[in-house]
């Protein structure tokens, strides 16, 4: 049986659904760092992917790549090739049920990128002033499912 998964940017102006993913990775490049404004890229080879609602803007960030975005809010969405079509794995409703199996690039890693566990977390204090911002904002963010109709909140 196959299951579908669906997707979309973060204001909703566009939707997808792929019913076959292949191999789920995580690029170091310098292209996917300043693609998706990050460390790198975690992507996902995708088949039989439909647009069901909008479609991606491009740029040809190279000869052989495109990489498809949505033009309203940003949102990094593709890496497309000869070969086939990746998404972006945060796009996916579900995001964390796709595992990456592979690093690419692993030399164009940021020098900290491996210290990154060792983050420290806030004290007790700071996350209590931090949950209380968190619970003020009135997010304009498109839901992690399909809905008939969304607006965002004015």
């Amino acid at each position: 049986m196959t299951e579908v998964r669906t997707g979309g940017c973060q204001c909703g102006a566009i939707r997808f659904r792929a019913t076959k993913l292949g191999r789920a990775s995580f690029c170091h490049c310098r292209m996917c760092q300043k693609a998706f404004g990050g460390v790198g890229g975690l992507l996902v080879l995708a088949h039989d992917v439909v647009w069901t609602r909008g479609a991606p803007s491009h740029f040809q960030s190279s000869d052989q790549v495109k990489r498809g975005f949505c033009r309203d809010c940003g949102t990094p969405l593709t890496f497309e090739t000869a070969n086939g079509v990746d998404i972006a794995v945060a796009a996916f409703d579900r995001a964390g049920d796709i595992v990456p199996v592979v690093q690419l690039d692993r030399a164009g890693r940021l020098p900290w990128f491996d210290a990154l566990h060792r983050l420290t977390e806030p004290t007790p204090e700071e996350a209590t002033g931090k949950a209380q911002w968190y619970a003020s904002i009135v997010s304009r963010q498109h839901p992690d499912h399909d809905t008939d109709h969304w607006e965002p909140a004015p």
